[in-house]
């Protein structure tokens, strides 16, 4: 089966700054992925580029099994993008918004499904006001219910919840969650990572125009080097001097203390209770996405110097 989004050998420069250097990347149909990497690393530029807003200097792109280049009529067809920036037009109305954005695409009728995402994406109540009326987490929607409303296969997200509040965010995700369920393919930019491990299976990370990490989510975080860490509230501010190579930090009482697995904390309990050290409180602290990102960008800047 062809790839949702094909990109193979992807270049691109601005002047003298590489933006993006030999990018090769498959998104399958149905995926939820995960784009990542700090401002500046080119995620915007490939998105660009996979949109047909901007052209690569080298390689090729295709979302659909159609190239961007040669076949992008049926490559915007297949595909809406929610853009970073909120452009809108102060002109009309949420409902007009939609209307004429149906046009853009040809579809005429589409009343029906541009009823069923404003309900679904809760502008109901702001159908028909006027987009400069509304607050920013509200255009936010409505440039979703934009890239919506030709119902294309791919969907690219970037930086969807810049700026919305926590129940505004939690029901964008709720939405675009069950359309992924239908069978859209979702690709997902965001500096929340906390959002990425929760919602995405697989995740690439940009650095300075360059993949530096392409994985599932769960292997990339099984392959953290700080491993798990165990957290510690104990009668004693000293630890018993077979435990203190494992400490990592003291804070306030606390003891962070480093494990390699899971049996390892049977014998740190009984390290304690031989010295007669009560344990108050304990938490097991496993890595996450903010890890990974942390550790591969360190990796990256020693690998520079």
């Amino acid at each position: 089966m062809l790839p949702a989004i094909d990109v193979t050998r992807v270049c691109k420069h601005f002047g003298t700054v590489c933006a993006l250097a030999d990018i090769d990347l498959k998104i399958q149909a149905g995926e939820f992925f995960a784009l990542l990497g700090p401002n500046g690393a080119g995620k915007t530029t490939l998105i660009n580029i996979i949109a047909g807003l901007a052209l690569a200097d080298k390689g090729s792109v295709s979302v659909m099994g159609h190239d961007v280049i040669s076949q992008y009529t049926q490559t915007r067809q297949s595909l809406g993008v929610v853009p970073q920036e909120l452009v809108f037009d102060p002109f009309f109305t949420v409902r007009e918004t939609l209307v004429i954005q149906s046009g853009y695409y040809g579809i005429k009728n589409n009343n029906a499904w541009i009823d069923e995402i404003i309900h679904r994406l809760a502008l109901d109540d702001k159908a028909d006001q006027n987009m400069r009326t509304l607050s920013g987490g509200m255009k936010r929607r409505v440039l979703v219910a934009q890239a919506l409303v030709h119902k294309p296969p791919v969907i690219i997200l970037d930086e969807p919840t810049a700026g919305v509040d926590v129940e505004l965010r939690q029901s964008l995700w709720h939405f675009i969650q069950q359309l992924n369920k239908e069978g859209h393919t979702i690709v997902l930019t965001t500096h929340y990572l906390q959002e990425a491990e929760a919602l995405c299976n697989r995740v690439a990370i940009l650095k300075q125009g360059r993949m530096v990490a392409l994985d599932s989510m769960q292997n990339l975080i099984g392959c953290v080097t700080a491993g798990n860490t165990i957290r510690l509230k104990l009668s004693s501010e000293q630890l018993p001097i077979a435990l203190q190579s494992l400490q990592i930090c003291y804070n306030n009482g606390v003891h962070d203390l480093k494990i390699d697995n899971y049996n390892h904390i049977a014998s740190i309990l009984t390290a304690l209770r031989d010295a007669d050290i009560q344990v108050l409180e304990m938490q097991l602290l496993q890595p996450d996405l903010e890890d990974v990102f942390v550790e591969i960008m360190h990796e990256n800047e020693k690998e520079r110097i």
